[in-house]
């Protein structure tokens, strides 16, 4: 049997992963890396069986995603971990105060604003022959979304993508080497900046409320149920940072795979009922998170592998969504696709909690889209810079000629 070998941070292997996923799935489903201090997870049913089990399976790591709690613990009070690499009583408590902001309803209320929103970034971007759509429309368009549900002005929308770039630009890299320290550094100047800009608007709906979640976690606080104003700046800033970054990778993954398959894009364009599926089968054909980490809390087995408490496992999401066991054709991009129960929002207590919106928002997007242009193309064939991190399948740039319907 040929030697297998899969390096995450391999540009190649980060390009098409998809060949060693099937491998890995069939010849080393519980993966010991050489030379990484992780184990990797290939097939769906051992990543269900994790996400089911967070007893055993920790989510509590937040010292490697915010490696300054590791380097300078004293900042534990000031920038708490966030709430989603927490478990146990201060995550479901968390965890529920944040549901207030993403009920179907108060998504629903802001279909109109999105789809005007959507209209508008089309309409800036379509006066050039080329363009490029992430900095033009996908990136801003789900910073002024989950902008305007958390509360931040629109015109502040710039500075929060700067800030997020910064924040994300090495995600999870310090489960597998010690981090950077320059990255450190500019991982706690803007965390800083984020949460000074939130203590003015804290401060702001504290004398005047308004239906947003900033002033519903100020009355939380302020009726003494248990956040303290650190979690609250810290939950505020992550989720305008998790709010943006996965579904700037979404749409852009929308755009991308339709373009890699214009059959698909004219069936699309054809019936535009196949929108609300054919951003389902995105997210599981290009998962924009294709891996997340869990860290063993108690020694276990898996597949018969013996895994101590501390290790951390990399459940590969984009090979559980191709998984031959789970889905029909994996390999096949189809719009249609019916059943498609893929995990590219995780599962159990710590799923994404915003999945409802990022689904809505990819919908009205591709609404948009199909409707406001004649054709998209891309502007050459040569490959797509990619994002840094190695858990992420997105893009840096995407060039194309957009002509206006």
């Amino acid at each position: 049997m040929e030697d297998f070998t899969f390096d995450p941070m391999d540009e190649e292997t980060r390009r098409n992963p998809f060949p060693l996923y099937a491998r890995g799935r069939l010849e080393h489903p519980v993966y010991a890396h050489r030379n990484l201090p992780v184990i990797s997870v290939f097939r769906h049913a051992d990543i269900m069986r994790i996400f089911g089990d967070p007893e055993t399976w920790s989510s509590d790591f937040a010292m490697f995603i915010q490696p300054y709690l590791l380097t300078q613990p004293e900042l534990a009070d000031e920038l708490p971990p966030f709430f989603a690499t927490t478990d146990g009583e201060r995550h479901h408590r968390q965890r529920l105060l944040v549901n207030k902001a993403f009920t179907p309803r108060m998504v629903g209320a802001l279909e109109a604003s999105m789809l005007a929103t959507a209209r508008e970034l089309i309409d800036q971007a379509a006066t050039g022959n080329v363009v490029d759509l992430i900095p033009a429309f996908t990136a801003p368009f789900p910073v002024r979304v989950i902008g305007q549900l958390i509360g931040v002005p629109e015109q502040d929308a710039p500075r929060f993508l700067r800030w997020s770039r910064e924040l994300t630009e090495s995600q999870v890299q310090g489960i597998l080497k010690p981090p950077d320290p320059v990255f450190i550094e500019r991982q706690i100047t803007a965390t800083r900046a984020m949460h000074d800009y939130f203590r003015v608007l804290v401060k702001q709906r504290s004398a005047d409320p308004k239906p947003d979640l900033i002033s519903a976690l100020v009355a939380v606080e302020e009726e003494g149920a248990g956040l303290s104003t650190p979690e609250m700046l810290q939950m505020l800033t992550v989720l305008l940072i998790a709010g943006n970054a996965t579904t700037t990778a979404m749409l852009s993954n929308l755009i991308v795979e339709l373009l890699a398959h214009p059959e698909q894009l004219d069936r699309l364009r054809a019936d535009h009922s196949l929108i609300p599926s054919t951003v389902q089968e995105v997210l599981r054909f290009s998962s924009p998170v294709q891996a997340m980490p869990r860290l063993c809390a108690k020694p276990t087995q898996l597949d018969g592998i013996e895994i101590n408490a501390g290790q951390f496992v990399l459940l590969w999401i984009g090979s559980a969504n191709r998984d031959e066991a789970v889905f029909d054709r994996p390999d096949d991009f189809d719009i249609g696709r019916t059943p498609n129960p893929h995990i590219a929002f995780g599962f159990g207590t710590h799923s994404c909690i915003g999945s409802h919106l990022a689904s809505i928002e990819g919908c009205i997007v591709l609404r948009a889209l199909l409707e406001q242009t004649r054709s998209f193309e891309l502007v050459n064939r040569d490959p797509l810079p990619m994002h840094s991190s190695f858990v992420a399948r997105s893009y840096r740039s995407l060039p194309v000629h957009l002509v206006p319907a």
